[in-house]
């Protein structure tokens, strides 16, 4: 590949010619001509990285999430960098496994300026670190997040949606609710798990801490686990409410190995709308996150960050998806 000494010698020209020519500087038609037919018959094609160094970026954003085998965070994912790369940026995914030296390696990137920003999606962060990089660098947080620690944020109203799935649910007759619930160290837990209280108490159903079942994690596996624990307790439930849909997708597949209808025998409800909560039987009635709208609008806070514009936190609409796992 040809480089631009090459170009400026076969044009006749000095290498600075060439670089003005390349970034719209001034020159005068003819040699701007010259120097564009050389550029084409050499296939010259300018290094990044030289221009990314001297503009001191690296058009690199960097993507933190906690595991990467959760569906939830694709779609988000697909709307950062179908917005960020028609603006001259790539992203890095960086899984974090809850690991705080790879938080610090990643940290380091946005110090050392190998990356220009990072979008936080991990519920696990150190946030005491992420705050103190944040005064520096331009950091968005989405999904999860934290208000006092002042970096912008897109999410939704965590409390107001789980409010709404349960009380579908008692609006279809259900009084026994229980809730499968994750880590409540994480925030959308505890909002979560207020809306399920709220609801069943404006509806004159007592709240019991012990129907709420809380998991080690929002996966598949932990669904089953708390559901198989629930079925096999003391009390009987007409419906459950699970904090994410690969909770609610294990409690529905637990609930037909123990032989029970769903929802003619109990009710399931989850979070999120990932793709396979309409591949279940029976499909599943889910808060919808506008998971990939959350994307570009994180993915453009940050760029605006980026380029010193202001930026403010965003709380993004939810809907209710009543499926057949609710309604015969």
């Amino acid at each position: 590949m040809a480089n631009i000494q090459e170009v400026a010698k076969e044009a006749g020209v000095s290498v600075a010619t060439v670089s003005r020519v390349m970034n719209g500087g001034a020159v005068t038609p003819k040699t701007k001509g010259k120097v564009e037919e050389v550029i084409r018959r050499l296939k010259y094609e300018p290094s990044m990285l030289g221009r990314n160094l001297r503009n001191s970026e690296s058009r690199l954003l960097l993507v933190l999430i906690p595991t990467i085998s959760n569906p939830y965070y694709s779609d988000i994912i697909n709307g950062i960098e179908n917005a960020v790369i028609p603006q001259g940026y790539n992203i890095l995914l960086c899984e974090t496994d809850s690991n705080p030296e790879r938080e610090n390696i990643y940290f380091d990137m946005v110090r050392k300026k190998m990356a220009d920003g990072i979008i936080s999606m991990d519920p696990t962060v150190n946030m005491e670190e992420l705050k103190i990089l944040a005064e520096d660098h331009p950091i968005i947080q989405c999904s999860e997040y934290s208000v006092e620690s002042g970096i912008p944020f897109v999410t939704i109203d965590n409390e107001e949606a789980a409010y709404r799935a349960v009380s579908h649910l008692v609006n279809i007759g259900s009084t026994d609710i229980a809730m499968i619930n994750s880590d409540v160290t994480f925030l959308y837990a505890r909002q979560r798990q207020l809306g399920y209280q709220r609801a069943l108490e404006e509806n004159g159903i007592p709240f019991d801490e012990e129907d709420v079942y809380y998991t080690n994690g929002p996966s598949f596996e932990h669904g089953q686990q708390a559901m198989r624990k629930m079925l096999t307790g003391h009390k009987e439930y007409s419906a459950v409410f699970a904090v994410s849909d690969l909770l609610a997708i294990g409690a529905l597949k637990e609930a037909h190995q123990l032989g029970l209808r769903v929802p003619e025998d109990i009710a399931i409800a989850g979070f999120d709308k990932i793709a396979f909560s309409n591949m279940t039987n029976p499909a599943l009635t889910t808060i919808a996150q506008p998971m990939y709208d959350m994307g570009t609008t994180s993915a453009q806070m940050l760029i605006d960050k980026i380029n010193g514009r202001p930026v403010e936190s965003t709380m993004m609409s939810h809907e209710l998806i009543i499926r057949e796992s609710t309604i015969g």
